[in-house]
């Protein structure tokens, strides 16, 4: 898989990812990463390796095994002046520090009137495809796209995840980033130019005529590889990488399916009380008389994500099935 943007040097979403770390680090002495298995062991994808002697045991400080500990402590210090990186070692493990997000950092700005914020970052690995079976492999990200109070975010090039760490951080509220776990080895080319990263805006990855497909993180590149069938097949395929799962870029998205007339979403969730509902639902209240097909989801299969490989490739969102919606709400 490569994620090649225009310009710069090559790198891996990996290390674009520790660099985006290294470089808040150097930045601003308040900021700290926090995590299982952060520091010694490098993390569990390798993204904070070497790290450790880089900075030290008190900006990068391994955890015990408590999501609710580390992350409570890691909205204590945000309180508190400092500007902590906590690192949830898998979305799936994010249930337990649930509590910790929803009923304390997404309120307490509500809470106390605007008298005092919480800006804390929250990196999460997510999606399947690594064969790690139901318990570490599930898109929960629209989950915490329905909640109030926080920015949610899903990095899925090596240049927003290079330069998008930065930009969260300087919001005064917590943000959640995303990065799947399919991501962490692809390779591609740093865009200078796109640093800041504007994270209030989803991208136009690829332009087209015939019909809009909106996805996101892991899926960007399945979907950029169907656009490319669908134009083998006389079909212009319009690409649009949300970025932003909470808020929504709802002008990047109508604008296009005002243009297309037709729209398939992508998301690794279910589709049941999916993000993709949520999106197809904006589109139809903003965009039904513009729309010739009824807006079109391919989505995770609703059953816990299998660990044997076949079954878990037959579970998720797949080219062959993202080619055959497109063709589906063109009329071919």
């Amino acid at each position: 898989m490569s994620g090649t943007s225009a310009g710069g040097a090559e790198i891996t979403y990996r290390d674009a990812v520790r660099e985006a770390l290294r470089e808040v680090l150097q930045q601003d002495p308040r900021t700290f990463l926090m995590g299982e298995d952060v520091g010694r062991y490098g993390g569990c994808y390798a993204v904070s390796k070497g790290l450790l002697d880089e900075f030290g045991p008190e900006r990068i400080r391994d955890t015990p095994l408590s999501e609710a500990g580390f992350v409570g402590a890691g909205i204590g210090a945000a309180l508190g002046g400092m500007r902590p990186i906590v690192e949830v070692m898998t979305v799936n493990f994010s249930m337990l520090c649930l509590d910790q997000i929803l009923n304390t950092a997404a309120t307490i700005r509500h809470m106390s009137g605007g008298q005092f914020s919480v800006p804390l970052v929250i990196r999460m690995a997510t999606g399947a495809g690594r064969q790690l079976a139901a318990q570490h492999s599930h898109s929960l990200e629209n989950w915490y796209a329905h909640i109030p109070g926080i920015r949610v975010v899903a990095p899925a090039t090596v240049t927003d995840a290079r330069f998008m760490l930065r930009t969260a951080l300087l919001d005064p509220d917590p943000v959640l980033i995303f990065e799947h776990v399919m991501l962490y080895n692809m390779t591609g080319s740093l865009d200078p130019a796109a640093d800041p990263v504007d994270i209030d805006r989803a991208a136009v990855r690829r332009p087209g005529r015939d019909v809009t497909l909106i996805t996101y993180g892991g899926s960007l590149w399945k979907t950029l590889v169907a656009a490319t069938e669908l134009a083998g097949q006389g079909i212009e395929a319009e690409v649009i990488d949300l970025r932003s799962l909470r808020p929504l870029d709802d002008a990047t998205i109508t604008a296009s399916v005002r243009r297309t007339r037709r729209a398939v979403i992508v998301d690794e969730g279910w589709r049941s009380g999916s993000l993709a509902a949520e999106i197809s639902a904006r589109i139809v209240e903003q965009c039904f008389w513009s729309l010739d097909a009824p807006v079109g989801r391919v989505c995770s299969a609703e059953v816990p994500i299998p660990y044997p490989k076949h079954l878990e490739d037959a579970a998720l969102p797949q080219t062959p099935a993202i080619v055959a919606a497109a063709r589906s709400v063109v009329g071919r």
